[in-house]
């Protein structure tokens, strides 16, 4: 009997004679405390746990924070600043916001699926207002945790409804989307996008591992503006893509983060997923709202599931849900009601579209304005890759060893695959930044 058992017994078993409650109590007490030492004795219960890296995105906000530096600069993390660099809340969302206040709203909980008004004004927004296939019901949607979420519960239906299918994602990719998947159960592998000899898209790389993956594959594809390079196919190599993934039964999988950040049109940006959605295609879609209205810290977006008709759309939904419940249960309200307020009012819409045409141009200004200053400082070299990537990232197709001196010598913090976040980068600090790309380039 092992000895914290045998103590448990004795005390227990002192004789028939009943013992007072007090002296029952008391002895009670002592083998719990000696149960307390004997566990301490043999160390903690998480001496195995091993201490996690620090996130590749996240970790660069925490360092930078931590420099006392006046010069430095955060080019890290996808969040848009002004030319101030300050956070911007959107004028769209301040309206949208007093009017859902003053509808005084309970704060019960949603439906597991989510906010009814915000799901039909999210896919209509995705696959547009006039889709066959909304008004036929080929199409369902969950209201989930902005992108991650809707990622990580599309990855677990993926695991339980698709066993043994590999999800294929691009190389270079979201540096999260790895962990969502394979957290999720689901094998990973990659499939070429980025060519660094030309800083543009692999896509010969591309077709040849999509053509070489198993039939039936899951495959990431970002719907516009790539994250981390800012590079997008081109609609006849979208089509390409597409006619692959019709022949082979892949599952397109696509994640749109970014959704009027590389034309500066929402309908425009939508293009990929309508054209895949309008050739028949059964796929899933995670939608976001952090960055194109600015409602990072809501966590407000949604899964869009396609299929081929309304019956095998339901039952999708409901596992969907099942889900959905065992991860979160239900989503937040007030995102919803935002979104629900600025894309289904006519009014606030085009507010919205004026607004976002701003933000990405701005991108684009001080994107011209780096590239401008560039070449100046190195006329030998070709910086208009620069220009050529849209959205919120340049890729610079920088080494470790150049990164680590961007941060080390100039204060620049940035992610080490070398992207660098020109939604964070304002007009003043252009010169400076581009006298630590080219000290970097030169020396190192």
């Amino acid at each position: 009997m092992p000895m914290a058992q045998r103590v448990l017994h004795s005390a227990r078993g002192q004789g028939s004679r009943p013992m007072p409650a007090s002296v029952g109590t008391c002895r009670r007490s002592s083998a719990r405390h000696f149960l307390a030492r004997t566990v301490a004795a043999q160390g903690s219960r998480f001496e195995t746990v091993e201490q996690a890296p620090p996130d590749p995105i996240l970790g660069v906000t925490q360092a930078f924070r931590a420099d006392e530096d006046d010069r430095k600069l955060n080019l890290g993390v996808g969040a848009y600043r002004n030319d101030d660099l300050q956070p911007v809340v959107l004028d769209v969302v301040r309206k949208a916001e007093l009017r859902v206040v003053e509808q005084k709203n309970n704060k019960e909980y949603l439906p597991i699926d989510g906010f009814a008004p915000f799901n039909k004004v999210s896919a209509e927004l995705m696959f547009g207002a006039d889709s066959e296939l909304l008004a036929s019901g080929k199409i369902v949607t969950l209201q989930s945790l902005s992108g991650t979420g809707s990622l990580r519960v599309g990855a677990a239906f993926v695991n339980r409804f698709f066993p043994g299918a590999k999800v294929y994602i691009p190389n270079p990719s979201w540096g999260n989307h790895k962990n969502i998947f394979a957290d999720a159960g689901v094998d990973v592998a990659q499939y070429k996008y980025f060519d660094p000899e030309t800083i543009g898209l692999d896509f010969s790389g591309m077709m040849a591992d999509l053509e070489s993956a198993p039939e039936g594959s899951v495959v990431i594809l970002h719907a516009c503006a790539h994250n981390p390079t800012g590079i997008d196919p081109t609609v006849e190599q979208w089509k390409e893509v597409l006619e692959i993934c019709q022949r082979k039964g892949f599952l397109p999988f696509f994640d749109s983060a970014y959704q009027g950040f590389a034309s500066g049109d929402l309908i425009t940006d939508a293009f990929a997923v309508r054209m895949f959605a309008d050739a028949g295609l059964e796929m899933l879609v995670s939608q976001s709202y952090a960055k194109n209205l600015g409602l990072y810290g809501e966590r407000v977006g949604a899964l869009h599931c396609v299929a081929k008709d309304e019956g095998n759309a339901k039952r999708a939904l409901s596992q969907l849900k099942r889900l959905a419940r065992a991860l979160y249960s239900n989503p937040p309200t007030t995102g919803a009601r935002i979104v629900a307020e600025v894309v289904g009012d006519p009014e606030l819409f085009e507010e919205w579209k004026g607004e976002m045409m701003g933000m990405a141009g701005r991108i684009k200004e001080v994107r011209q304005q780096l590239v401008d200053c560039l070449k100046q400082k190195s006329p030998n070299r070709s910086w208009d890759f620069i220009t050529d990537q849209i959205g919120m990232f340049s890729y610079t197709g920088m080494s470790n060893a150049q990164v680590e001196n961007m941060t080390n010598k100039h204060h620049v913090y940035m992610t080490k695959d070398g992207r660098i976040s020109l939604a964070g980068l304002s007009s003043g600090k252009v010169e400076y930044l581009a006298n630590a790309i080219v000290d970097s380039f030169d020396n190192c």
